[in-house]
């Protein structure tokens, strides 16, 4: 993404209300949000669980917003195909979960995605250095930074975040790569917080309970646009 370009804004449905998921949906497709986050987890990566394709599946058929879905999954290969046929669009999965993993490396479940032409992404925990995903960095779309401990929502955002999406940054631009990679940043974004994200060289900022916490979720998005 070239700085000429505006950041997108990617609201996160674990920060919803799933009981009026629908009313939810349709704030962020009256929004001038581009994107939906769709945090999916197992119980083992991560001690949480959320939903399944079932859900993505249904979701789809609400909403025309990019359907960017986060594996936080222990096993990511067997879950590529099914979220692929329930709509989506990009797929993100962990490092932590596949580097050490023999079976499926990095690069099977990158070719798999991007066969079936959607985005692909590469997620890293707070603690987890940029320094061992470099090597994938051609074949991805966007590089996950988690800025907080994957699981749970409503957390705060972990300040030595900045300095982390800043050195991605400047290897991509240094790289000749930020054209073609952009940087999401997933974990306490708030109103507060959201243009210093910006500022480290963020594009795409994931936003859950500051969105649908908020008195008025469209509003809300909507501001966060503003530089």
């Amino acid at each position: 993404m070239s700085k000429n370009k505006k950041h997108i804004i990617a609201p996160s449905i674990l920060g919803a209300d799933f009981f009026n998921l629908k009313k939810e949906i349709n704030f962020c497709n009256k929004s001038n949000a581009k994107w939906l986050h769709l945090d999916i987890m197992d119980q083992q990566f991560v001690p949480n669980l959320s939903f399944g394709p079932s859900v993505v599946q249904d979701l789809r058929g609400h909403s025309d917003l990019f359907f960017d879905v986060h594996l936080m999954v222990s096993n990511p290969f067997d879950m590529i195909q099914p979220f692929i046929d329930a709509g989506a669009n990009g797929i993100s999965f962990h490092i932590e979960a596949t580097e050490s993993r023999f079976t499926f490396p990095p690069k099977i479940l990158i070719n798999t995605i991007k066969k079936n032409n959607l985005k692909c992404g590469l997620a890293l925990k707070p603690k987890t250095p940029f320094s061992i995903i470099k090597k994938y960095l051609e074949y991805i779309d966007y590089i996950v930074v988690m800025s907080v401990e994957p699981g749970f929502g409503g957390q705060s955002f972990i300040p030595s975040t900045l300095d982390k999406i800043a050195e991605i940054n400047n290897y991509l631009v240094q790289n000749s790569l930020k054209e073609d990679i952009l940087i999401q940043v997933d974990g306490g974004i708030k109103l507060q917080n959201y243009q210093s994200v910006i500022q480290s060289g963020a594009d795409i900022l994931v936003a859950g309970s500051q969105v649908f916490q908020s008195e008025n979720p469209i509003e809300t998005i909507n501001q966060m646009y503003s530089k």
